[in-house]
């Protein structure tokens, strides 16, 4: 097989993961780049410039909430899920628990 592929194929599936795995993160309050350490330790590595847009996005949407913390000598802002983040994730969660399970079926 072409690498190539492979790895478009790859990118997108992972690219619809993302989301699942920044919530699912995201239950205790966590800044920007250890986010990406955790993520990375769990073995799903994810780029920079992919997770700080999608943070901004979620917030956005209202899925997530954040917070400046000031305490430290530099300045982080810590992102958490929040209720309605919370409520989507059960929902991607299910169905990527269906998806699987039809996936199964059909080998």
């Amino acid at each position: 097989m072409n690498d190539d592929i492979l790895t478009g194929h790859l990118q997108e599936l992972r690219r619809g993961t993302v989301v699942m795995a920044a919530l699912a993160t995201l239950s205790r309050p966590t800044y920007g780049y250890a986010l990406l350490e955790t993520l990375a330790e769990a073995g799903f590595a994810v780029d920079a410039n992919t997770l700080y847009p999608l943070l901004r996005r979620l917030e956005k949407q209202g899925l997530l909430t954040s917070e400046w913390n000031t305490e430290e000598s530099r300045p982080r802002k810590f992102y958490r899920v929040s209720p309605d983040g919370e409520t989507l994730l059960r929902a991607l969660l299910d169905e990527w628990r269906t998806l699987h399970a039809s996936i199964e079926g059909l080998r």
